[in-house]
């Protein structure tokens, strides 16, 4: 009969084995639940439940849109704002669902299409929600969802007060300057300089009123909203601006220099019509300012990621004050500074400012070392 102590070392092999075999696993189930730290210079690697959780946590709805159209995910945001018991039931299915409207539909496959985001609105309970779609990789996108902003509907209503302020102003201010025509038709002497001083001051009045309008919607206008921006080369805008002023600065023999010339490309991304804008009131600022038989030069270049346009008069130059001033609402310089008889709003410079925001841009002013003012506009470069 063998002996049984013969089993003994069959029995510690097999035990050690199955011990060996548990610790691996428990080393290996430890390395599952505590990542490895990454090496130097690597990052640590996004757990997905943390980024579902912050997700989760947004103050904005998201909506996720796989390639085919159908509903991918949404956070809790989202159905509140949709007003959705069970939006987790609708995954899978096809965005028609939600009843998004066909402007959010175009907006779905533009940013799929061009590979851009959009902005739009999307019809909720409580009035229309903000919409940003934003595309991703292999035709995935994202939509962003968020309630009116009270500051913003606030605002809004704000522009809208003083439009119709504005129009309200403009049919008696009309009226006023055809009395005054026919009135200046029909007197002489004394009577006539107070006429020409009726017509001048409802000019001005006119102007005002545009000029305020026109500030309250730069200043109501978010930077993404600001309008249709274009690869414009300012030169073929400067034109159309000179055209207007023409004649007051023949009158004074002010002449117009523009650098460089059509030889070297010079292009901005911004709105054609608030360039416009910008450029006359730059223009007019230079103009008021420039003596008899001056100029005006105006140059063109790109800066980093700039495009740049500096307007430079041979005026008297700017004081302290006015450097630290120039863009504020109806501030005026000194008088004796002017070499123009008329007289502006007052706004001019501050709808300036309000276009280069409006357009992804900033405008300064300071004074050239051979004399005279300088005023910068800084656009986005295309």
């Amino acid at each position: 009969m063998a002996p049984s102590l013969s089993l003994d070392p069959l029995l510690w092999l097999s035990g050690g084995a199955v011990l060996g075999w548990w610790l691996r696993g428990a080393r290996q189930r430890r390395r599952a639940v505590t990542p490895r730290p990454p090496g130097p210079g690597d990052p640590w690697p996004l757990p997905a439940q943390q980024l579902r959780g912050w997700l989760e946590a947004l103050p904005q709805g998201l909506l996720v849109i796989a390639p085919d159209g159908t509903l991918a995910s949404l956070n809790r945001r989202a159905e509140q704002l949709l007003g959705l018991d069970q939006g987790m039931a609708l995954l899978g299915q096809p965005l028609a669902l939600l009843q998004p409207g066909e402007e959010v539909s175009h907006l779905v496959e533009l940013a799929r299409d061009r590979d851009r985001p959009q902005r739009g609105s999307w019809p909720g309970l409580r009035g229309r929600l903000e919409l940003r779609v934003l595309p991703g990789s292999g035709g995935w996108v994202a939509v962003l969802l968020e309630g009116r902003n009270p500051l913003q509907s606030q605002l809004e209503r704000q522009e809208a007060w003083v439009s119709d302020v504005a129009h309200e102003l403009r049919t008696p201010i009309t009226a006023l300057m055809l009395v005054g025509e026919s009135l200046a038709d029909r007197v002489e002497g004394p009577a006539q300089v107070l006429v020409l001083r009726l017509q001048r001051e409802l000019r001005r009045l006119q102007e005002l009123v545009s000029d305020l309008l026109a500030l309250s919607r730069l200043e109501n206008t978010p930077v993404a909203e600001a309008g249709r921006q274009s690869a414009i080369d300012p030169r073929d805008v400067l034109g159309s601006v000179w055209s207007t002023l023409e004649p007051l600065a023949t009158a004074r023999q002010v002449q117009l220099r523009v650098q460089p010339g059509r030889d070297q490309a010079r292009r901005a991304a911004v709105d054609p019509a608030r360039l416009h804008q910008a450029l006359l009131n730059l223009l007019d600022n230079a103009l008021r300012y420039s003596p008899e038989g001056g100029s005006i030069e105006v140059g063109i270049e790109h800066r980093d990621r700039w495009c740049l346009i500096h307007v430079r008069d041979h005026g008297p130059g700017l004081s302290d004050i006015d450097q630290t001033r120039l863009f504020e609402r109806f501030y005026r310089g000194d008088p004796a500074r002017a070499r123009a008889a008329r007289v502006g709003s007052g706004l001019g410079l501050s709808i300036v400012q309000q276009i280069a925001l409006s357009q992804g841009g900033l405008v300064r002013a300071h004074n050239h070392p051979l004399g005279g003012a300088v005023l910068e506009l800084l656009l986005p470069r295309a």
